[in-house]
């Protein structure tokens, strides 16, 4: 069964093999739409200033991954930024959180929109991360695993003065190997495990996980940065998934043999990067909260949203800082965030206590 929804990078439920218990494990789709915006246009989509914008949703991990590294990068004239409703239904991703429910610059009601003048009729989900051109209306990309790293690379001559360097030519062989192992074990383990239809399945990813996040642990113990001393592509992947770990993964994808708070270096390391300018300002908890425990109807299908966890302690002093690294190697941090794209207070984790 397909999930082109359910947390915006497309999704099937089926794949070879299967556990034992008569069902088949999640497996993640390649994005149908894989055009590259490069410096040099060789897809036919030049790096270009105000040319395309990014429609992503505050609750998607996968979509929250291209915001920080937008933000990282100073990108945020070059690209601008559409942000979705986080309760979508059938007919996509939807622009309500917009005056009149449109999009101002593409003026489009529904993600699907610029799927269909892309490919009319395309058969697949409409996912987030979407690069979408704006003067034809166009979806670019879905591509969620190269856009990132193309705005780190492919965007260099649009980057703010002291843009971090997100994708070292360097450490590169590194961090694909660390951010293959986050990918299949943690990014994909969480949906793993959540939308596993068989206990075998299901305990296959749990395992998987929680082995990973072992190794992660003991890998940040004693340095500050997954790769390196500054903050690099593989850390932006692994917060995007941390993050949304105790709200929503821990209890709703039964993710549940520890929470974050219960791991000294995991969690230090998420508030490190949670404080980290960049990072937390693109959170919106109410987002993540209200996105996974009422669309996904076939995990929870009452729709009610817990009131907990206590999310307040993401603002707690971490002390990482002692291990030393430079978040931003040789540059700075970024600017403030635009005031139009600034986390609503119901979303930022001082505002969401149990029981307010």
């Amino acid at each position: 069964m397909s999930h082109p929804s359910s947390d915006g990078a497309p999704a099937d439920g089926a794949a070879d093999g299967n556990t034992g218990y008569g069902s088949k494990p999640f497996k993640r789709s390649r994005s149908h739409f894989a055009d590259r915006i490069t410096a040099d246009g060789r897809d036919g989509w030049p790096v270009e200033a105000g040319r395309y914008r990014l429609v992503a949703s505050r609750a998607c991990p996968w979509a929250s991954r291209a915001v920080i590294s937008r933000r990282l990068l100073g990108l945020e004239d070059a690209l601008s930024l559409a942000v979705t409703d986080p309760i979508q239904d059938h007919r996509s991703w939807r622009f309500t959180l917009d005056p009149d429910g449109r999009d101002p610059v593409l003026g489009i009601r529904f993600l699907r929109e610029a799927y269909d003048a892309r490919e009319t009729d395309y058969p697949g989900g409409v996912s987030v991360p979407a690069v979408v051109d704006v003067p034809s209306g166009q979806l670019v990309t879905n591509d969620f695993q190269q856009i990132t790293l193309d705005l780190a690379t492919e965007w260099t001559a649009l980057h703010r003065p002291g843009a971090p360097e997100l994708y070292p030519e360097p450490l590169r062989e590194e961090i694909d190997v660390v951010m293959a192992g986050v990918y299949r074990d943690v990014n994909n383990g969480v949906y793993r495990a959540g939308f596993a239809t068989g206990q075998g399945e299901y305990e296959a990813a749990f395992r998987d996980l929680f082995r990973r996040l072992e190794l992660l642990s003991g890998r940040l113990a004693d340095q500050r940065y997954l790769v390196g001393d500054t903050i690099t592509e593989a850390d932006i992947r692994l917060f995007t998934t941390l993050v949304r770990f105790d709200a929503v993964y821990h209890g709703h994808f039964k993710c549940n043999g520890f929470k974050l708070t219960e791991d000294r270096v995991l969690w230090a390391y998420a508030r490190d990067l949670f404080q980290t300018p960049g990072f937390g300002d693109t959170v919106d908890f109410h987002h993540i909260k209200q996105h996974y425990y009422r669309v996904h109807a076939g995990i929870n299908p009452t729709g009610i949203v817990p009131v907990g966890p206590d999310l307040s302690g993401w603002l707690l002093p971490h002390h990482r800082e002692e291990l030393g690294g430079r978040p931003f190697g040789h540059g700075t941090p970024p600017g403030p965030v635009p005031a139009a794209e600034e986390v609503p207070p119901s979303g930022r984790p001082e505002h969401l206590l149990t029981g307010s």
